[in-house]
């Protein structure tokens, strides 16, 4: 593939050059058409059986973002109160949100108790916290499967390695602390890991949580988690997720399921990266191009405070060149490290990439960085974090969050 931005049309004939020089740069832009193409595609994964897709908005919590999933029928994973305070403002109702939290105090539980959101433990102590604050109340519980995927050891949230859930040889605690408290397991839930492109250990973990349902009576709802994978080697035309395929592969599973259980129950997932991964590009400026011991750096303003996956999890991502508006194509590549402005070595946006030739006040168009982009950014080097716009299904540009002033930096001392 020569160019992503071109193939889909992102920037629905707007001018990127324009739009950066309206908004400034570093600058998140978002296409609105592909988000709710692919909010739309989570919310059919189960056809069957009574359904939700609950976007997992730790990827991005915009809150105009927000908004297209509840219009687009997902029902939406919180992980804090600042998430639910988030999802509350979108409009959501309380009974479309699931608070999923890792290690919480006691207030932030009572929020979701005082809410009536339903909540999961995430291990026997926090059961144990829900029960005190909430006696005879609802509550699902988090399962380790035992089975871990991702694209890094960092965001593998299952399997014997990891902090999350509870494992399978704990479940009798599990209805100890349930009868002290009168309490009632509503469902269950797990997560799996991040960012995989192969759905066996997916269905591998679906399997193996559908087994450990059995063990649990009367249940509403059993969460599969999320994780669906995004090809984020696009211009090498690496295959997207076979989400059709997947489909026909889980269903045999939940059919099988049923006929044992006696009775159909809500299957849930967790989606987040695919929902808003590919909505998003982030532009830069290219400021510097410089040569240092047979190697060509072309610095940008794209910081390690601005996307911070390639420098925490060696993410790759594709990097389109623009110049005067229009992609350069990729007829001539030579090897270059495209760079950010923040005075750390590991300040890297790609390490030895076959590039378009860069050059000073060229735009970097950095490709999928919806989820996990805007959500990790810092203000590290004291630079204020920036703005994000929205390309409108009809072509209008919209600001939905302003960029940051160094004035906002200093509001708080």
């Amino acid at each position: 593939m020569n160019s992503f931005i071109e193939n889909v049309n992102f920037f629905e004939g707007n001018d990127p050059e324009k739009i950066a020089q309206e908004f400034g740069t570093p600058l998140y832009v978002y296409n609105e058409k592909i988000l709710r193409n692919r909010m739309d595609s989570v919310a059919k994964v189960i056809t069957k059986y009574k359904y939700t897709a609950n976007y997992s908005v730790k990827a991005n919590t915009n809150i105009h973002i927000l908004k297209l999933a509840l219009e687009e029928g997902n029902n939406c994973d919180a992980m804090s109160v600042g998430e639910i305070q988030m999802l509350l403002k979108a409009g959501f109702p309380t009974d479309r949100i699931f608070f999923v939290p890792n290690n919480v105090s006691a207030e932030e539980m009572q929020f979701a108790i005082d809410n009536g959101i339903m909540t999961s433990c995430d291990s026997l102590a926090q059961l144990e916290l829900y029960g005190s604050l909430n006696k005879g109340g609802k509550v699902a519980v988090r399962i380790n499967p035992g089975v871990g995927a991702g694209h890094h050891e960092k965001v593998v949230t299952g399997g014997k390695k990891t902090k999350f859930g509870i494992s399978e040889e704990f479940i009798p605690q599990i209805f100890e602390i349930a009868d002290r408290y009168n309490l009632t397991i509503a469902g269950i839930n797990q997560h799996i890991g991040s960012l995989f492109m192969d759905p066996q250990p997916y269905l591998d973990a679906v399997t193996n949580l559908l087994r450990i349902a059995l063990q649990f009576k009367d249940l509403e709802f059993v969460d599969f988690g999320g994780g669906y994978g995004i090809p984020y080697h696009k211009l090498d035309d690496e295959a997207v997720f076979p989400m059709e395929d997947f489909k026909k592969r889980l269903e045999p599973i939940l059919d099988d399921f049923v006929a044992k259980y006696g009775k159909p129950v809500l299957f849930k997932s967790e989606p987040g990266r695919f929902c808003v991964a590919e909505g998003s590009v982030i532009l830069g400026r290219v400021h510097a191009v410089k040569h240092n011991n047979g190697k060509t750096f072309a610095g940008t303003d794209i910081g390690m405070n601005v996307l911070v996956r390639p420098s925490m999890y060696d993410s790759w991502h594709d990097i389109e060149v623009i110049r005067d508006g229009k992609v350069v194509p990729r007829d001539n590549l030579m090897e270059q490290t495209v760079t950010g402005n923040i005075c750390e070595s590991g300040d890297l946006l790609a390490k030895d990439r076959q590039l378009p030739e860069m050059q000073r006040g060229d735009l970097a168009c950095v490709l999928d960085t919806g989820a996990y982009g805007w959500s990790m950014c810092s203000t590290y080097n004291s630079r204020p974090r920036p703005a994000e716009v929205l390309i409108c299904k009809d072509g209008s540009v919209k600001l939905i969050r302003r960029r940051e002033t160094i004035e906002d930096l200093m509001r708080l001392f």
